[in-house]
């Protein structure tokens, strides 16, 4: 290996020396291993490689793993396709077999990442006069660490069991048959990604002092996937699933054991560990407050995905300073009154989701029809406009024109508004972009009617059942003027772990004060009521649904759903929307330009076999003792 000539691999590295040099540095010379690890810009440079498969959580989320269009909280038109969507749209519409393309295509991909962390790992070497300590290569070798166990954990998620052989360079010239490896049981990988990560988060701190290095992998970074690799593990997707009970490798043994409720207390124990680690280390929720010293939730939650680490954002446990792509992310979610890309809109599904101001759900299901079933205790009203504009303490601008303030009192609905969008909780105004919001960077509400409606037209660049996102996204960002403000992407936060350790906890000994203090310390900074009397069936949806309000848009939806094994419910329905040929500020049912009532918009088709990624075919064609995942036969 030493007298091979490699390329130093494109470098995407969340730190060093100031991490943006290292996201645009891609060196083009040829050098021996020799050179290469007697030389620390060059070691750092090889480091900034393993890193380099460390997914996007804003543009990667959205059109490369794909996961919030996969989800049920966003769509994005059939139009978009030919555009680079193609694959993410055909997991929509159930077009998912193992010839499809997938952007990231982890079964192959991520192995390269990991032999490349292997070879640091077995290279890389103290040399005092480069500047090589012992003390930072040993850092270095536990990011390694981290990484590669990290990488096994994405892979597990989204295939189940693969080839797994953790610590093995494979000689290129290998015969195959040492090559070909089968199928490791999942439960296996599992427990090698467990100690892994907890040997880690033993030898790395939990924040490093120097700014430059955020991003960088820190202990409770470890813990952090190590909980949630467990938490995957307790649920029904992975433990007892009886569509899995007998697949087999190519020697026979069963890749998934029986059921095993233990599960769920090792992930419990992981998150409260994790939890703990992170107090000590200086991680907490983010809050902003009121002049009166009480939680202003609009602006907690608006800037929790929008402020830096070192400007107190420390519930950022796992994130990435740099990410590509920023300003089409951003444009992307904005109506196109303002330069947006218009498309993209969250589901209504999602829009009835989120709660009301009172802490209640208030769409608690659907009739045959599509219709809402509406709860009675959440005072939800779905037809008619607001007569007055409401007020709510916060400190919040994008609800309305600075003249309706009054006081510390900021609008957050405006006169005419849709009752539907009325009396919500903070999180929705924070998330959604409605007909007739207010769009501040243009001075004026969002116009969605069509025909003289600056935010819409008979077009796939136009809100096609009647929403654009703001979740996310500043309301700073106008696109007309090239205005793309920086914002940290994030790929775990201290919410949850806190909702991890509830729903693990729940399942494994039921309500106890601890699921109910941390899922309600998630709800007092949304600014919603405490809940309290539930059983433990009634607790689990809650979390359930608290996960749904709280990460929308953020990419965890969609593995939460398939973990749960609730993809036939939430994945393989009609999404509905408002009007989009609606001309008229109206809501009567009856008529076909009214833009307020609930309209079909789409299907979407999901089949249980989807619940894993097939093993892509090109691979089983190499590899004989591969064995297809379940239904991909």
């Amino acid at each position: 290996m030493k007298n091979k000539y490699i390329i130093i691999l494109l470098s995407i590295i969340l730190g060093f020396n100031g991490c943006s040099d290292y996201l645009d540095y891609q060196p083009d010379d040829f050098l021996t291993m020799e050179m290469i690890f007697s030389d620390k810009i060059r070691t750092e440079d090889w480091l900034a490689s393993v890193y380099s498969s460390v997914p996007s959580p804003m543009w990667g989320y959205f059109k490369d793993q794909g996961y919030n269009i996969m989800g049920d909280d966003i769509t994005i038109p059939q139009e978009w396709q030919q555009f680079g969507w193609a694959n993410v749209y055909a997991y929509t519409v159930a077009n998912w077999s193992p010839i499809s393309g997938w952007n990231p295509y982890y079964w192959v991909e991520l192995p390269k990442r990991i032999r490349t962390g292997l070879i640091f790992l077995e290279q890389v070497r103290v040399i005092p006069e480069a500047d090589l300590t012992q003390e930072y290569v040993d850092q270095m070798k536990n990011e390694v660490r981290f990484l590669i166990a990290y990488y096994y954990s994405l892979m597990i998620e989204l295939y189940g069991p693969i080839p797994f052989a953790p610590g093995v360079i494979y000689n290129v010239n290998a015969p195959a048959s040492e090559l070909m490896i089968g199928q490791t049981p999942y439960d296996e990988i599992v427990n090698w990604i467990d100690t892994e990560l907890k040997d880690v988060s033993t030898k790395l701190p939990a924040v490093y002092p120097d700014n430059n290095s955020w991003g960088r992998v820190t202990s409770v970074m470890a813990l952090a996937i190590r909980a949630r690799t467990l938490l995957f593990a307790a649920s029904p997707l992975f433990n007892g699933n009886p569509d899995l009970a007998n697949w087999k490798n190519a020697e026979g043994v069963n890749l998934f054991n029986a059921k095993d409720d233990m599960k769920w207390k090792r992930a419990a124990d992981a998150h409260k560990e994790l939890i703990d680690a992170a107090h000590a280390g200086g991680y907490a929720l983010y809050k902003e407050y009121n002049a009166d010293g009480s939680i202003d939730p609009f602006m907690s939650y608006y800037n929790l995905s929008l402020k830096r680490f070192s400007d107190g954002n420390k519930e950022i446990i796992f994130g990435r300073s740099e990410n590509s792509g920023l300003a089409d992310f951003q444009r992307h979610h904005l109506p196109k009154g303002i330069a947006g890309n218009a498309g993209m809109g969250v589901t209504q599904e999602l829009v009835d989701a989120f709660y009301m101001k009172n802490g209640e759900v208030p769409i608690t299901g659907y009739n045959a029809d599509g219709s809402p079933i509406i709860n009675p205790a959440s005072g939800y009203v779905e037809k008619g406009f607001s007569a007055a504009p409401e007020r709510r303490m916060t400190a919040w601008p994008g609800g309305g024109p600075a003249n309706l303030r009054e006081g510390n009192l900021y609008p957050v609905t405006m006169d005419g508004t849709y009752n539907m969008y009325c009396n919500r909780e903070p999180r929705f105004y924070v998330s959604v972009i409605f007909n007739e919001a207010w769009l501040g960077v243009a001075n004026r509400r969002v116009e969605f009617l069509q025909n003289g409606g600056r935010d819409t037209g008979y077009t796939f660049d136009a809100p096609q059942n009647g929403y654009n996102v703001r979740k996310r996204i500043s309301l700073e960002v106008y696109p007309r003027e090239n205005r793309f403000p920086y914002q940290p992407g994030i790929l775990y936060r201290l919410a949850e772990a806190y909702l991890g350790y509830a729903e693990a906890l729940n399942e494994a000994q039921g309500p106890t004060a601890e699921v109910y203090q941390y899922v309600n310390l998630v709800r007092e900074r949304a600014g919603i009521p405490a809940l309290a009397g539930l059983t433990k069936e009634e607790m689990r949806d809650a979390i359930r649904q608290e996960r749904r309000v709280e990460f929308n848009s953020e990419g965890i939806r969609f593995n939460d759903v398939r973990r749960w094994k609730l993809g036939e419910k939430y994945f393989n329905t009609g999404l509905y929307g408002m009007n989009f040929n609606g001309t008229k500020k109206s809501d009567d049912e009856s008529d076909p330009l009214a833009f307020y009532k609930r309209t079909f918009y789409k299907n979407r088709y999901f089949n249980k076999r989807m619940y894993l990624w097939p093993v892509p075919q090109a691979q089983m064609d190499i590899n004989p003792n591969l064995v297809q995942a379940p239904g991909y036969e």
